[in-house]
Order: C-alpha cells, then structure tokens, then sequence
C-alpha cells in the first residue's frame, strides 16, 4: 500500500477508525510527521486534536536503550526489569529525567502554545503517527496516555513493520495499521511525499484544530418558506461560512437517517447543515405534493433566502430522489453566483429528470450519485446529465441500490458530497 502524502494516509485511517467516532474520542498525533495524518483522522471523526508528547529515558552511556518515558502532567512510566539489567541507579533516572523534562516542556509549549492539554482521563485515546520504524516511541505514548487517565487507548498507523506490529498490540488496547509489509525497511518508502513536517506545521494544523473543536450547537428552527413556517435542524457553519441545505424526497423528512448521516460528514468538514421538510404534515398526508416539483423548488428557493438572513455565505443544496429536481430547479431560479445564488448541487438517487426544461438552465456545479444496482434512475440520471450544460459528475456507487443500504455505500456518498461540496463551496480539498 502506498500513501500519496500524510494528508491521504490520515484519510484512510480515517476510515478504518470511522466505528470510534460515536465513542467521543480525543485524537493526539505524534510530532511531528504524526500531526498532519492525525489532523484529518480528527477532522474525519470530529474529534478534538491535541499532541502527545513524550521523552524516552535512556540508559546512560546506552541511550538508544530506554528504561521509561515521560509524559506532560508529570507522568513517568519505568521498566524495573531494563532498571535492574542495565544496573541503572536511583541517582541515573533523576538525572535523565530532569534533562528530559526540559526538553519535553520546551516541546509541549513549543507546540500548543498557551492552549492547555486535552484531558484523557475516561476517554477514547487515538495516537496516531505517520508510521512504526521501531515502535519504541509509539510503545512510550500508549504508556504515557494510559498513565494520564485513557479508558481505551487505540494507536493507529499507515505502516509498519510486522515485528513492530506485533510488540505494539500487546501495549495497546487495539492497533489499527493498514499495512504491515514482510519487506519493510523505512516508513518513508510507502509514501510518494514524505517531506519532512516542520515545527511551523505542526503549530498551524494544531491551532486550526483548536479553532474548530469548539461546539458547533445544532438546534430546531422554522424556515418561512412558500407562505409557511417549515421545521428544520440547523447547524452553523464552520470558519468557511458554507452551508448545505437538504431537500428531502418523497416519504422523507429531516429526520431521515441517511440525509443525517451524511449531513453529519460535511459537518465534520466544517460546514454547516440545514435538514427541512418541505411539506407540511397535512401536505404529506395528501400524498401528491411530492411530485409538485415547481412548489417544491419555489419553497427551496425560499429557504435558500431565509439561510442567507441568518448564515450569509457560500451555499450549496443535497437533493434526494424528488428533492434533487426541486434542488436543480431552484439552482436554476437563483443562479450559480457565490454571494446570492447556489454554489453547487449533489443529487443522491435523485429524479433530475423532473427538473425537465429547467435543466439547461442550471449553472450550479452538479454531482449525480446513483447506485449501479439502480438501473432506472441510474438511466435517468444518464439522460439528465445529458441536459445540463453546467459542469457536472455522475458517479455510480458500485454494488448500491436504491436507498444505499448495503455496507459502506452510504458512507461513499457522503464522502463524495463532501469533496464535492468543500472543492465548490470554499475552494479547497476536504
């Protein structure tokens, strides 16, 4: 397996580690080419980022051999076993220890500046690095944080060595590795980019963490829109100002798991989330509101207004099955213009067929999701492509129907309406 940057390795630990983001996790990169790969596994999981940092002690005159490590918090731990062989006194480790707690405290604020160090006491504890040579460093920090209060304490790495791989899950409670080559040699071999992280980086990803950790407090609003009060979840948006908002389709509300799901990533990329009915209940009850695609967008126009009264910024639209028409529809209302219209569109098994003629009139970038194994709409989506004159993607979700129920399909989705979305809405990658 070879890993395109740290950026790209901490993506796809991401993913192996998505299970853990329910658990509330602290994630804590090793400084310093651990950080960049844990800035987006944090970023991934929505969990706060912080440092952790150790010092081994080494045994005078045998340095590369430890005997312990300290941690921040005055936390040291010892290996009476390596004390006793190496004949290492009580005066030896006083010594190495106050030359090492200098050193540590002059990284710690090196690093975190005035901010102060993430409590680990009863959480989930993610180390991450950007790779295992020896895995004497790794070993000293599951120590460490497990000494500092960690309940369960996960290490998680592109690579390593098979033998590294294996002294490192007797330490920790569970070892994530997504490679572990017979022909390991270096940590820099698997990667494509493998620049040296300066200390300026690992300050800059830190503190622009430390700037998005904060509560992003999701709550119940009534959007005014077609001459009623609508009910919707908002979320805020991150430093960005970007905002999605979700039309849902026919039998679907704001409380649809899978639009939730997906609003849930894009949150974790710092954008913020507004998941509306579009019908009242009486209307739902009537059933053929849902097909009403010129209503529906008229209502979705509406709430695009009511979104920059209270949230000016960039603002895109997540459409599902008949929701994805009103979406395209109303993209072509508004225009595609960055201060007043729709920046972009994503359909998830959406009918952009019913936007019918509207649909050469779209500007807004537009991406079509579609399972393989919805070979209908997938046919519509086709011959709709063909009518934009926008830039647009149809992306086809192997092995995926209708609803993207099957394992991991929805979480496809929701990555590629994040990239989507991120790349459009604020100029930048997720």
């Amino acid at each position: 397996m070879l890993f395109a940057d740290r950026a790209d390795a901490g993506r796809r630990l991401a993913e192996a580690l998505g299970p853990l983001a329910q658990s509330g996790p602290v994630v804590l990169g090793l400084p310093r080419g651990g950080v960049p790969v844990a800035f987006r596994v944090a970023q991934e999981l929505g969990a706060p980022l912080d440092v952790i940092v150790v010092r081994k002690l080494g045994v005078p005159r045998h340095p590369e051999l430890g005997f312990g490590a300290i941690g921040e918090g005055g936390v040291r731990v010892i290996s009476e076993d390596i004390v006793r062989r190496a004949g290492v006194s009580e005066f030896d480790i006083a010594s190495v220890q106050q030359a090492e707690e200098t050193e540590l405290a002059r990284r710690a604020g090196a690093f975190r500046g005035d901010r102060p160090r993430i409590p680990l006491e009863g959480r989930t504890v993610v180390i991450v690095d950007d790779g295992i040579a020896t895995g004497a460093t790794a070993l000293a920090a599951c120590a460490v944080a497990r000494a500092q209060g960690a309940a369960h304490v996960v290490l998680a790495v592109p690579v390593a060595p098979p033998s590294a791989a294996a002294r490192l899950r007797e330490e920790a409670d569970e070892l994530v590795c997504l490679s572990a080559p017979a022909g390991f040699s270096a940590v820099g071999e698997w990667y494509r980019d493998f620049e040296q992280t300066p200390d300026e980086e690992v300050v800059t990803l830190l503190a622009r963490a430390a700037r998005h950790s904060g509560p992003r407090l999701t709550s119940d609003v009534l959007v005014e829109a077609g001459g009623v009060d609508l009910p919707g979840t908002l979320t805020p948006a991150g430093d960005s100002g970007a905002l999605v908002v979700f039309a849902h389709g026919s039998g679907s509300s704001r409380h649809s798991p899978r639009n939730r799901s997906v609003a849930a990533a894009l949150n974790r990329a710092g954008l913020g989330t507004l998941l509306f009915d579009l019908l009242t209940t009486d209307e739902e009850a009537e059933g053929g509101h849902v097909f009403d695609i010129s209503a529906l967008s008229g209502r979705l126009v509406d709430a695009a207004a009511w979104v920059r009264d209270h949230s000016p910024g960039p603002l895109g639209v997540f459409g599902a099955s008949t929701g994805a028409a009103a979406a395209l529809q109303a993209a072509a209302v508004v225009g595609a213009d960055r201060d007043t219209g729709i920046g972009a569109v994503v359909s998830r098994g959406g009918r952009p067929d019913l936007a019918g003629a509207r649909l050469g009139e779209v500007r807004s970038p537009t991406l079509l999701l579609v399972g393989s194994r919805d070979t209908e709409v997938l046919d519509l989506n086709r011959r709709a492509q063909a009518e934009l004159r926008c830039e647009s993607r149809l992306d086809v979700i192997p092995g995926a129907t209708h609803l993207f129920e099957e394992p991991g399909t929805l979480d496809r989705v929701a990555e590629r309406a994040r990239d989507w979305f991120t790349g459009h809405l604020t100029g930048r990658t997720a």
